[in-house]
Order: C-alpha cells, then sequence, then structure tokens
C-alpha cells in the first residue's frame, strides 16, 4: 500500500527547524516583537513557509521560532531549510543561539 501511495505521490514530507536567537541591548516586549515581525514577514514572502513564535514569549532578549513547510521532495525540503536558516542568519537582527532541522517522512494510510 506504501508503494502504492509513493508511486501515485501522495506520500509527503514535513520539514521543520527550531531557532534559538538572543536580543542584545533588547530592553522590551514591543522591540522583541519587531524583530520577530520583520523575521517572519521576509521569511513567509521570500520561502512561503510557516513561521510561529513558539517559545520564550515572555522573555525580552530571547527568541524562539518554529518554522514548517510541506514537499514531496525531502532533499527539496533540506535545502530550504538550509536556505532559510542561512537568510536569517544574514539578516543580523540577533543572534542565532541554536539550530535544529528535522524532514519527517508522513505516510498516508487510507483505503482505495
Amino acid at each position: 500500500m506504501i508503494a502504492n501511495l509513493e508511486a501515485r505521490g501522495t506520500a509527503m514530507n514535513l520539514g521543520y527547524c527550531s531557532l534559538r536567537f538572543f536580543l542584545h541591548g533588547n530592553n522590551s516586549l514591543k522591540g522583541k516583537r519587531k524583530v520577530i515581525r520583520a523575521i517572519k514577514d521576509r521569511l513567509k514572502n521570500k520561502f512561503n513557509v510557516s513561521v510561529a513564535e513558539v517559545g520564550d514569549q515572555d522573555v525580552w532578549q530571547n527568541i524562539h521560532l518554529g518554522i514548517a513547510a510541506v514537499n514531496a521532495d525531502a532533499q527539496y525540503l533540506d535545502g530550504l531549510l538550509k536556505q532559510v536558516v542561512n537568510f536569517v542568519d544574514n539578516m543580523h537582527l540577533a543572534e542565532m543561539t541554536d539550530c535544529q532541522t528535522e524532514i519527517i517522512k508522513v505516510n498516508n494510510s487510507y483505503a482505495d
């Protein structure tokens, strides 16, 4: 059944990335939100990925973002996430302190 689904292109891959940042010299949640908004807007426009603040929401100097994308091609997702990480790092809005990425193969298991 799985081979049949893959042959029809119904298997999918989920790529996600967890990024953590430190904001030097930031002293307000307003300043933090400004940086988050800039990162989210640029990533959505350039790469068409989903971006959300997933942690450290009440800490002024820390940002924890989750980024996700879905595609049938795992290699494409891996390359996309690498481009996203490099793009954010090159924005120089905050110091990246941690980056974790993973590609998960999701097989739809439904009957024909």
